[in-house]
């Protein structure tokens, strides 16, 4: 018996009419392009925000290691692939933090410039202070030496006096910002225009520098110029989405450390792509209240994540079985190499290369 048939118009296999989706490819069978089917079909491909983000954000929020678990059991339909609902996630995270970071970013600059204007006053009021104390030191040593017989004093004796006291007030009298370079040249010949390569060459560059030479001198001389600080900021912030995808196959690296009986890496792979995609879905939302809607009290603020970690603890407790003792003390030590040793030097990293690179 013939039964009607359609062909689906992106895999060109035939189905039986009244399908709603092919059999073949899973494409919808009425899928008119609107606008609405546009952005979903775009949100849908690039971070599967469909009904499996809505089963899995619940449980992702209140069920610690739950959706781990589900994941190595084989549900992997079900709910939300874990790569998929991290970059998901730490795309909103770093959205919402970009608002934030363009005021940190013109508050860097607005503080690069006033230093620059003090150390510009410091400089002018300096010159002003040695004048004025050399009038004194020579109001204090014409009477010593119309009078050095009487005290005393011998022309090697005086000369000696004079030179001692100009010393000290003159070491008294140094500015309080250093450089290590000529800044009153520096700035005198950025005043007249000079060439960049002058300026760097002046501020102390080698003839053949190295990239990240020139760099670091270029950085120094925006910061000189008082606009370099605002960029070294973005550009750290701009940093912390790539480094994070290192931070958290270390991560996971430690937890295979200490659950070397556990599993295979990847395994606990699952286990810190759910975990970090809790942390960004946490603070998402307190940057985006205290940003949009309420100005949070600090002291929640902090609660809110201290209680992160009493999720890490409950979650290694239902991942990986084992007593909550044991687990206790693991959790302590993988935070505390996390949070004293790994974090720190990712962002010292960051740091350093958001100044030579920016």
């Amino acid at each position: 018996m013939s039964t009607d048939q359609e062909i689906c118009r992106n895999c060109e296999q035939p189905y039986e009419k009244g399908f709603k989706f092919c059999p073949h490819c899973g494409q919808k069978t009425d899928d008119d392009l609107t606008i609405g089917v546009l952005f979903y079909n775009t949100i849908s491909n690039y971070f599967s925000f469909d009904a499996r983000f809505l089963k899995s954000f619940f449980p992702l929020m209140f069920r610690p290691g739950y959706l781990a678990s589900k994941f190595l059991e084989g549900k992997r339909l079900l709910y939300l692939h874990p790569a998929q609902m991290y970059l998901f996630i730490s795309v909103i995270f770093f959205f919402i933090i970009s608002f934030s970071t363009r005021d940190l970013v013109s508050k860097a600059d607005e503080f690069n410039q006033k230093v620059v204007d003090a150390d510009a006053v410091m400089i002018e009021k300096d010159s002003v202070e040695k004048v004025f104390d050399s009038v004194q030191i020579e109001k204090m040593m014409k009477p010593l030496e119309q009078n050095k017989k009487f005290i005393g004093l011998n022309d090697e004796g005086f000369k000696l006096t004079d030179s001692i006291i100009k010393a000290s007030v003159k070491e008294t009298s140094t500015n309080e910002i250093n450089w290590d370079f000529d800044k009153k040249k520096v700035d005198s010949l950025i005043a007249a225009g000079a060439d960049k390569e002058i300026i760097l060459k002046e501020m102390g560059m080698s003839d053949n520098p190295s990239f990240f030479e020139r760099r670091m001198f270029e950085n120094a001389l925006k910061l000189t110029k008082g606009r370099g600080a605002g960029g070294i900021v973005q550009a750290f912030f701009d940093s912390i989405p790539i480094s994070m995808f290192f931070l958290l196959p270390l991560f996971a690296f430690i937890l295979k450390i200490f659950y070397f009986n556990k599993g295979k890496y990847a395994h606990h792979l699952v286990f810190s792509f759910y975990f970090f995609s809790f942390l960004f879905t946490v603070f998402s939302i307190l940057f985006a209240v205290n940003r949009f809607v309420y100005d949070i009290p600090d002291w929640i603020d902090w609660l809110v994540a201290i209680s992160t970690y009493f999720y890490f603890l409950i979650a290694l407790i239902k991942f990986y079985k084992q007593n909550w003792i044991l687990s206790w003390i693991k959790s302590g030590i993988i935070s505390f190499t996390f949070l004293l040793f790994v974090l720190p030097m990712s962002f010292s990293i960051l740091a350093f290369v958001a100044f030579v690179i920016n």
